[in-house]
């Protein structure tokens, strides 16, 4: 079974954009924006979810019997996918961390 180009690069474009998303977060955390941190998570959710479902899609295609050969573009595929996957629960684990401290600091006393 052959697997079509636009399929693979479907893959790769929404990993990527997940991956994006992820590090914008890890910006506007630094920034200490939580709103944007927060919409750049679900974001990377998004893209990561449409990604996944392609990955399960050609998984299914397969039936765990090699009838998709793998290729150097499906295995580069694979490999955006799953460091996407890996940034974004950092990311937020990262942005989780950032609030907590965030919110740990003392205020400084306010001049009169």
């Amino acid at each position: 079974m052959e697997i079509d180009e636009i399929t693979v690069m479907e893959l790769i474009i929404h990993a990527g954009e997940a991956r994006s998303h992820a590090m914008e977060a890890l910006r506007a955390a630094r920034q200490q924006a939580w709103a944007q941190a927060d919409e750049q998570l679900l974001a990377a959710s998004t893209a990561a979810r449409a990604a996944h479902r392609i990955q399960t899609e050609l998984i299914g295609a397969d039936e765990g019997c090699g009838k998709i050969p793998v290729n150097l573009i499906l295995v580069h595929a694979q490999d955006h996918l799953m460091n996407a996957m890996l940034c974004r629960e950092l990311a937020e684990e990262i942005v989780m961390l950032r609030r907590e401290m965030a919110d740990l600091r003392p205020s400084l006393p306010q001049e009169s």
